[in-house]
C-alpha cells in the first residue's frame, strides 16, 4: 500500500500590526495569492487530501481555508496546537498518529517542516528552494507503508515540490 502526504508550509503572513502575537497574525496579499495558487495546483494535480492537521495559528488556518475553497471536496481540518513552531520530531509523531487514510496533508513552520520533508525523503529534490522550505511551499510524497504509524524516516519518494511563484496566477473565484 503506498500512503501520501502533502506538507505545506503557510503562507506568507502579515507584519504590520504590532499588537498583535505571531500566534495571531493573519496572511498578506502575497500570502492569500500563494495559498489560492498550492490550492488550485493540488486540485489539477488530483492531489486531495483524506485528512488535514493544521497548526492552531491563525495563519495556518488561514492559508488552509484558502487552499481548501479551492479544492473542492476537502475534509475538515483537524486543528493541532502541538503543531505551532513544533520540531520534526513532533510533526513525526503526529503525522504517525493521523487518521487511517490514504492521503495526510500536514499545514505547518518552519524550521520544523524544512527539517521533517528532508528527514522524510530517501533523495532530496532538485529544486534549488526545497532545503529553505519558502512560504507556501509544498511537497507531494509517498511512502510503501500499511498505515500511518508505520512511515519511517528515509522512506518517502518525492512526487512534486513547487514554490507559489512557479505556479500560474490563481483562477478567478
Amino acid at each position: 500500500m503506498t500512503l501520501r502526504l502533502i506538507l505545506t508550509r503557510h503562507a506568507k503572513s502579515a507584519w504590520d500590526d504590532p499588537l498583535l502575537t505571531d500566534h495571531d497574525r493573519i496572511l498578506n496579499a502575497r500570502g492569500r495569492d500563494a495559498a489560492d495558487r498550492i490550492g488550485d495546483w493540488l486540485r489539477r494535480q488530483g492531489y486531495v487530501p483524506d485528512a488535514a492537521l493544521v497548526s492552531s495559528a491563525l495563519r495556518t488556518r488561514e492559508t488552509w481555508d484558502r487552499i481548501a475553497a479551492r479544492l473542492g471536496n476537502a475534509p475538515e481540518p483537524v486543528i493541532c496546537p502541538d503543531l505551532y513552531h513544533c520540531g520534526s520530531d513532533r510533526m513525526l509523531e503526529r503525522l504517525r498518529a493521523a487518521p487511517a487514510v490514504g492521503c495526510v496533508l500536514m499545514l505547518g513552520h518552519n524550521p520544523g517542516i524544512a527539517r521533517l520533508a528532508d528527514e522524510l525523503l530517501s533523495r532530496r529534490p532538485s529544486h534549488p528552494r526545497f532545503s529553505g522550505y519558502p512560504t507556501a511551499a509544498t511537497l507531494v510524497a509517498d511512502f510503501p507503508a500499511q498505515g500511518w504509524p508505520d512511515i519511517r524516516p528515509g522512506t518517502a519518494e518525492e512526487v512534486a515540490f513547487v514554490i507559489p511563484r512557479e505556479l500560474p496566477a490563481a483562477e478567478p473565484g
